[in-house]
């Protein structure tokens, strides 16, 4: 496996928690999970509260991130050459599609909804509340962020045998900053607040290396960039 696509699908899961019809209320969400505010989680014993539940909520979307890759891992592991060249070009196809939505050049409704996570907390354990809406904000995600993952599913596709590693490391990026803002989520609060609006450009910017990324895998060339070929081609020529 090469790193760039890893790295890739790393910042994917960045971008995925910087999505904008999500990020504003993922403070607020997980001090309510942790069982305090997000404005006045101050306390020592509130903060360490919030922390701990909120990684458990990435515990669990990252278990079924990993299964998933593992299924997917199953299936196209063995695939024969010809089956791969085709998900080469329909992974490709995907990943450029998803690129120019993030980049603004086209809208789609469904994927356009203010998804709004509302949880009701109905267990004795908090921690395994956290868990549980781990497994469905994964299961059930967020239409705003799908073009972003259904990028990572169309690297994965054309990769046949490594999409757990991508799916992971996607989680790993996703689960990073929920770890970072739920061990200072009253400062993230104020610092989402502040900059909210040039987040947005980190999406865009994100879908012009989709496309790209698209581009490469659609024409089976993916390893001249992982490989660093391209830096070589330069040198041999000039």
């Amino acid at each position: 496996m090469t790193d760039i696509p890893v790295i890739v699908a790393f910042l994917a899961g960045i971008v995925s928690f910087l999505s904008p019809c999500i990020l504003p209320i993922i403070p607020g969400f997980l001090a309510y999970l942790g069982g305090a505010s997000s404005e006045n989680a101050t306390d020592a014993k509130e903060r360490w509260g919030i922390f701990l539940n909120s990684l458990f909520f990435v515990i669990g979307f990252s278990i079924v991130f990993a299964a998933l890759g593992v299924l997917l891992n199953g299936v196209l592991a063995h695939a024969a050459y010809a089956v791969q060249t085709w998900l080469s070009w329909i992974g490709g196809a995907v990943i450029i599609f998803f690129g120019l939505y993030l980049m603004g050049f086209f809208k789609i409704r469904f994927l356009e909804y203010d998804h709004k996570l509302t949880p009701k907390i109905n267990f004795h354990s908090r921690y395994l509340t956290s868990l549980i809406f781990g497994f469905a904000f994964a299961a059930g995600w967020t239409p705003c962020v799908g073009p972003v993952l259904g990028g990572i599913l169309g690297l994965a596709a054309s990769t046949p045998g490594e999409a757990f590693p991508l799916l992971l490391s996607y989680a790993f990026g996703l689960g990073v900053p929920f770890l970072v803002v739920g061990a200072f989520v009253s400062q993230a609060a104020r610092f989402i607040n502040r900059y909210a609006t040039v987040l947005h450009y980190v999406t865009i910017a994100f879908g012009a290396v989709l496309v790209v990324l698209g581009i490469l895998v659609f024409t089976q060339d993916l390893s001249l960039v992982a490989n660093f070929g391209f830096v070589n081609d330069l040198l041999l020529h000039t």
